[in-house]
């Protein structure tokens, strides 16, 4: 399928999308071998020989997205230079090969489900704040919220001097320890600030001793065991991207 020069090119690794167009304007690309000037020329990666300084440009693989039950102790980045565990390693043992990235971020202490893929342009769409893809956590907090507590965390907490969406919450359980009783809280949030979360907790004096990250929008798989990967159905890419595609009443026009 034709694709707009300067995508391949990003697509590929070669250059961002503005610059593909500065390298095309300089002559330095060409298409079956006539250079080509012109911004916006449409290429089929398939059939189409596309070279950058004479050297030939692979077409992209083809996209793939995986979800994953991230455990705690696994960094959510490519590389770690701590040499600690990635989510990209876990993909690897599962003999998933190529470059692949996480759409998003777990903390190293949390669990739970994230996304990997090599499609550029579903991850910016799915993590961009334009669209607020509600994300939804099981946490476990030291000591019983009261209903007060619970307001707070509903209506928006300040952090950083600017106010939290409003979230929904509930308590789920109540569960004995030898330390005293930990709630067990399940809320929703349609943003993706660092540590939200465990911030959100930290303000209502109920501090986080474990997170995990149940649902990405629709998607949910309690059969995915800590570690475990498997792709994305069709199904399952379309209702995220759909989501993603469409902004929030609140920005609408």
């Amino acid at each position: 399928m034709p694709v707009r020069l300067n995508k391949l090119l990003s697509s590929t690794g070669v250059a961002s999308r503005r610059t593909a167009d500065v390298l095309v304007s300089e002559g330095r690309v060409s298409v079956n071998g006539k250079t080509v000037t012109t911004l916006g020329t449409r290429v089929d990666p398939e059939t189409d020989e596309i070279r950058v300084d004479g050297r030939r440009v692979k077409a992209p693989p083809a996209h793939a997205y995986f979800l994953l039950n991230k455990p705690r102790g696994v960094v959510s980045t490519r590389t770690d230079p701590e040499r600690r565990t990635t989510v990209i390693d876990l993909l690897a043992r599962a003999g998933v090969r190529g470059y692949f990235y996480p759409v998003g971020r777990l903390d190293y202490d949390s669990e739970g489900l994230i996304i990997l893929t090599n499609d550029g342009d579903f991850a910016n769409r799915v993590t961009h704040p334009r669209y607020a893809l509600e994300r939804t956590y099981e946490a476990e907090v030291v000591g019983v919220p009261d209903d007060r507590d619970l307001a707070r965390l509903r209506q928006g907490i300040d952090l950083d001097g600017r106010r939290t969406r409003p979230a929904v919450v509930r308590l789920v359980r109540v569960r004995t320890t030898k330390h005293g009783p930990h709630a067990v809280l399940e809320l929703t949030i349609a943003e993706g600030r660092n540590r939200q979360v465990r911030r959100m907790c930290d303000a209502v004096a109920h501090p986080v001793e474990r997170l995990r990250r149940t649902h990405i929008g629709a998607i949910h798989d309690r059969r995915l065991g800590p570690g475990e990967i498997r792709r994305l159905t069709e199904r399952e890419v379309r209702a995220l991207t759909s989501v993603a595609s469409v902004p929030p009443r609140a920005t609408r026009a």
